[in-house]
């Protein structure tokens, strides 16, 4: 078995993409050995460019490594790059930690750490929040689900790339609180869209509906975040995609639905959030949730 203890030797990073790419850059400055393997020969060259070893394969990544990093879509992509034909699960020796930092489903999230300790690997789940700015600098809030012990020796790890680790129980509860995180964020962000329109229709100057509330108890971080850098402005490019945030709402709904929890909320937002990315396509920014909102707000003039 792996000591926990030790130097963690070459890590293996799979998913070099708009997250992950920064992530594993933050390890390669922090003085890690990182092998890095991507779909997309682009990020590999500029992981390359950042001082990785890029690797063909995600097995290939794995081998002679005790530590693997999952930066990727959703968890059904996550268990086939660990447990599919050349996963990278199957090149671990026992006592070896996965540490799937995707925004994943904890339910499969659970089923994975099962299948990953019948091999006596162990699963960390430590999804993130903070999006791209913050993974450039290092200091992502990232939540980890799994044994303590496990949290611990992937301290060291998580610490080169987020300034808050937050435990927050068993195996899937990281991606639980993460999506349920993005929840309480999106409600905010339509409700902010919202109030600003109807600011805007009696007459009220938005900045200062926005410098109101960021003084008083309407304040949360869409407003103090996203309204006037991304969405007064008309920018639209906080980056984190609308399909994304879709995703991740879709996955607190599910989550609420399959533990018996009436949460009409989630649903309503889960709904909304869809047919917002299927309007304004995957590659829309979530702050453009605003333009959605503003297009349905859009009442036809009654007839006198």
């Amino acid at each position: 078995m792996t000591d926990p203890a030790a130097d963690p030797g070459p890590i293996a990073f799979i998913g070099l993409g708009m997250m992950g790419l920064p992530m594993a850059s933050r390890l390669v400055a922090a003085g890690f050995s990182v092998r890095g393997s991507d779909l997309s020969e682009q990020a590999l060259a500029a992981f390359a460019a950042a001082g990785g070893i890029v690797c063909a394969s995600a097995r290939t990544a794995a081998q002679g490594t005790t530590i693997v990093i999952t930066m990727l879509p959703n968890g059904s992509i996550v268990r086939d790059a660990l447990l599919g034909s050349g996963g990278a699960a199957l090149a671990l020796a026992p006592g070896s930690l996965v540490i799937d930092m995707s925004s994943s489903a904890p339910m499969e999230t659970r089923q994975l750490a099962e299948e990953l300790s019948a091999r006596e690997v162990f699963l960390v789940d430590a999804p993130v929040s903070g999006g791209v700015k913050r993974a450039v600098s290092g200091t992502l809030a990232i939540m980890a689900g799994g044994d303590p012990a496990q949290i611990e020796r992937a301290r060291p790890v998580l610490s080169a790339m987020g300034s808050t680790i937050i435990a927050t129980g068993a195996p899937g509860s990281g991606h639980a609180v993460k999506a349920l995180n993005n929840y309480v964020s999106a409600a905010g962000l339509v409700a902010a869209c919202e109030a600003v329109l109807i600011a805007e229709k009696f007459g009220v100057d938005p900045n200062v509906l926005v410098d109101v509330l960021n003084v008083s108890t309407g304040k949360n971080n869409s407003t103090e975040l996203k309204l006037k850098p991304f969405i007064l402005s008309r920018t639209f490019a906080s980056g984190f995609s609308m399909a994304l945030m879709a995703k991740d709402l879709r996955t607190a709904a599910d989550l609420s639905e399959q533990l018996g929890v009436d949460a009409e909320g989630a649903r309503d937002a889960a709904t909304l959030w869809a047919e917002a990315s299927a309007t304004l396509g995957k590659a829309a920014d979530h702050t453009e949730i605003h333009r959605f909102v503003a297009g349905r707000s859009v009442k036809p003039e009654q007839g006198g």
